[in-house]
């Protein structure tokens, strides 16, 4: 039960939340919606992959299951790709320089301080850009304000899997401004 009063039509998750207050709710949706979605070297499926890291690293159900989904949907390798990165990142098939900036993401999740200048050095050295070290430690900043803003509110989430793989394509079609307004 979410600890304050949400009318049942709201979304689930850190949507609803958007919907409750849309004040609040549409810079956060246009945030995530430029970390995620606008135009970036990085993929959308590899920074989705981020948001899945951290949302797993801090225990958020909804954000995690969420962004899995919609980074599954969106790269080479599918779900199973996701669940090896999630499960052992040290051995998953994935670029050197996408381990190096989803251990940034880890460290970052940790603390700010956590981030090392080794971890930095090894992500310029698989061919990091310092934009991509900068968006990399907002997107994790950023999920771990997300995901505390929907466990701290003990937003509803749903027990169903399949209802995420839904709310993963609504994402993919429609994007997250969509999430502050329920359209």
């Amino acid at each position: 039960m979410p600890h304050i009063a949400m009318s049942p039509e709201l979304a689930p998750g850190t949507p609803g939340l958007f919907q409750y207050r849309p004040e609040t709710g549409r810079p956060l949706g246009e945030l995530a919606e430029v970390l995620l979605r606008n135009p970036h070297s990085l993929s959308r499926g590899d920074r989705e992959l981020i948001a899945a890291y951290v949302s797993v690293l801090n225990h958020c159900k909804f954000c995690s299951s969420t962004h899995s989904e919609v980074s599954a949907a969106q790269i080479n390798g599918g779900r199973a790709l996701v669940d090896k990165v999630i499960d052992d990142l040290d051995s998953a098939p994935i670029s050197a320089k996408l381990k190096a900036l989803i251990t940034i993401a880890g460290a970052t999740t940790r603390g700010g301080h956590e981030v090392t200048d080794s971890m930095v050095d090894a992500a310029r050295q698989a061919g990091a850009t310092d934009t991509e070290i900068h968006d990399t430690v907002l997107i994790a900043a950023a999920f771990c304000m997300f995901n505390r803003y929907c466990d701290g509110l003990a937003a509803i989430v749903p027990d169903d899997p399949a209802a995420y793989v839904g709310m993963a394509q609504m994402i993919i079609n429609d994007g997250y401004r969509m999430c502050a307004t329920g359209h």
